[in-house]
């Protein structure tokens, strides 16, 4: 059974813990000690040195008391801002911010669940293969953590991110791609009521390119979005230079890419119809992953759901997680929901039964994998 009283205090704990992506340095240290006094042989990697963070990932092994596949637990230890002075509040079964902050559930709630599965697991003498934790740092706003981590420290066949939204009980099997396009738009400054006919509007490439742009939903597997326009000083001033990021999304790889060529061609074609200059950054952040229904990683998690009396159904996400670098090195992963809800608004809250839930599909995973 999981110990609800410890769950929810180590859960407080942690959020209560300030860790912005990039500073998660104090957390790191709890948790290195937290491992360790659960008898594992805990490491931090250099992953810190190359994102410019505090700290690196901290990776930690149970050794097996059988033999069978190696499965690992992920989690990342930033949270977004307004992350710093988290004051936790419970009302009705559902723990909250006070209101000026994020709770810190995205994904302090992953954690608090591996370390109590990772409990029961000893408490219970559990019989088990080889375990493995990551918890990556800074993998908010681009996936650094797993991006960087060392993974010859890791030996996992299987890979569980406890990272989603929905509630235990969903399996997130499909991920998109992404890439980051971005574009410097270079025009010509002139003034704008005495000879405008001098200059070259970088505001007006920009409007050709993005109105001649697919944007937004494309089709059912494909996504882009122009998320960001900066540029101009003063409406006597022809703008001579406009910065634009956009991105676009793919379950597919191969539309992935012809959706950033088309968005690069349009740009281009803009800037020379109106005689200026683009300078573009294409970028793919992460591949995409699409994990089969039959595969041994689903069957065992829905297997272990239902133990615990929970229905696992298969999904598709639209974004990007730990989950797609695990794979795109090689680790068969998933994203497993654990009721992270509201996350990035100040309406984030985290239902009690979710997180104990949580830790108990943890504790019967190992199980599912020790047998």
């Amino acid at each position: 059974m999981v110990n609800r009283d410890r769950v929810v205090n180590e859960f407080l704990e942690l959020v209560q813990i300030d860790s912005t992506s990039g500073k998660e340095g104090k957390v790191a240290s709890a948790l290195v000690e937290k491992l360790k006094a659960l008898g594992l042989e805990v490491t931090i990697d250099d992953a810190g040195k190359k994102a410019g963070g505090e700290t690196g990932n901290v990776i930690a092994k149970m050794k097996g008391t059988q033999n069978g596949p190696t499965i690992l637990f992920s989690c990342h230890m930033d949270t977004v801002k307004p992350g710093e002075g988290i004051k936790p509040v419970i009302k009705d079964e559902i723990i909250y911010s006070d209101g000026t902050t994020v709770l810190g559930g995205d994904n302090k709630a992953g954690i608090a669940a591996v370390l109590e599965g990772i409990r029961l697991v000893k408490e219970n003498n559990i019989p088990h293969s080889d375990v493995e934790i990551a918890f990556s740092i800074w993998e908010e706003g681009g996936l650094f953590g797993a991006k960087y981590m060392d993974y010859s420290l890791l030996k996992a066949d299987y890979a569980f991110v406890l990272d989603s939204g929905g509630s235990p009980g969903e399996i997130i099997i499909t991920g998109p791609a992404q890439d980051k396009v971005n574009a410097k738009i270079i025009g010509k400054p002139a003034h704008a009521g005495v000879a405008p006919e001098e200059g070259i509007s970088a505001i007006m490439i920009a409007a050709r390119a993005i109105d001649t742009m697919k944007l937004l939903r494309i089709d059912q597997e494909t996504t882009a979005n122009v998320g960001v326009i900066t540029g101009g000083e003063a409406t006597n001033i022809v703008t001579p230079e406009v910065l634009i990021k956009a991105e676009a999304r793919s379950i597919n790889e191969e539309k992935l890419t012809a959706q950033t060529a088309h968005m690069v061609a349009c740009f281009e074609k803009a800037a020379e119809a109106f005689g200026g200059k683009v300078e573009m950054d294409v970028e793919r952040m992460y591949p995409a992953f699409n994990i089969g229904e039959g595969e041994e990683i689903v069957l065992k998690a829905k297997e272990a759901l239902k133990r615990m009396g929970i229905e696992g159904h298969t999904t598709a996400t639209g974004g990007g997680s730990d989950t797609n670098v695990f794979n795109g090195n090689g680790i068969k992963a998933i994203n497993l929901g654990i009721g992270e809800k509201k996350p990035h608004t100040l309406e984030e809250h985290l239902h009690i039964k979710d997180l104990e839930d949580s830790a108990r599909m943890v504790c019967e995973l190992i199980r599912v994998f020790g047998e």
